[in-house]
């Protein structure tokens, strides 16, 4: 099988064992989004830094307000905000040197579908600062141990091109 854009980018960006989870909420009830993928992320055996600049503390570990408060910096980041902070998360990435980022999004593509962290503001930081962009697709389908459903749901959306190019 052919190997797109995308498959790059994510065999690129899944090594990487510093990653930064911009969007972990404290509203557990919800089961949110960047809970779980932070929680896979560390399943999986990466070291993970929960950023939101509301909380102090995430299963445990510290959650940091930006980027710049990590002790160490990170080699990625997953952007799961809403678009108007994602703009505010790619500029950090931008000034701290982190070269690849994933703005997650739920299903679809583009960025006015609900549950989308795109933002086209975010994504013309990237392109002009070399940053490498997954502009849209969940994380979760491709991390190791993705469950059987994420991975129908990967399959799913590559055959009716709804992941991101």
């Amino acid at each position: 099988m052919k190997q797109t854009l995308l498959d790059i980018k994510i065999a690129d960006f899944l090594p990487q064992k510093r990653i930064a989870v911009a969007g972990v909420s404290r509203q557990e009830g919800r089961l949110p989004v960047g809970n779980r993928i932070a929680r896979q992320l560390r399943a999986t055996g990466y070291d993970v830094f929960p950023i939101n600049p509301h909380m102090s503390v995430f299963d445990d570990a510290p959650y940091y307000p930006d980027l710049r408060s990590i002790p160490g910096g990170v080699d990625g980041v997953v952007i799961v905000t809403r678009p108007e902070v994602t703009e505010r998360i790619v500029r950090q990435c931008r000034d701290a040197g982190v070269p690849p980022v994933w703005m997650h999004q739920s299903t679809g593509s583009g960025s006015s579908v609900p549950g989308s962290s795109v933002s086209a503001a975010g994504v013309d930081i990237c392109r002009q600062h070399d940053i490498t962009l997954i502009a849209g697709a969940c994380p979760m389908m491709y991390f190791a141990g993705a469950d059987f459903g994420r991975r129908c749901m990967r399959g799913i959306l590559k055959f009716t091109g709804g992941l991101p190019s």
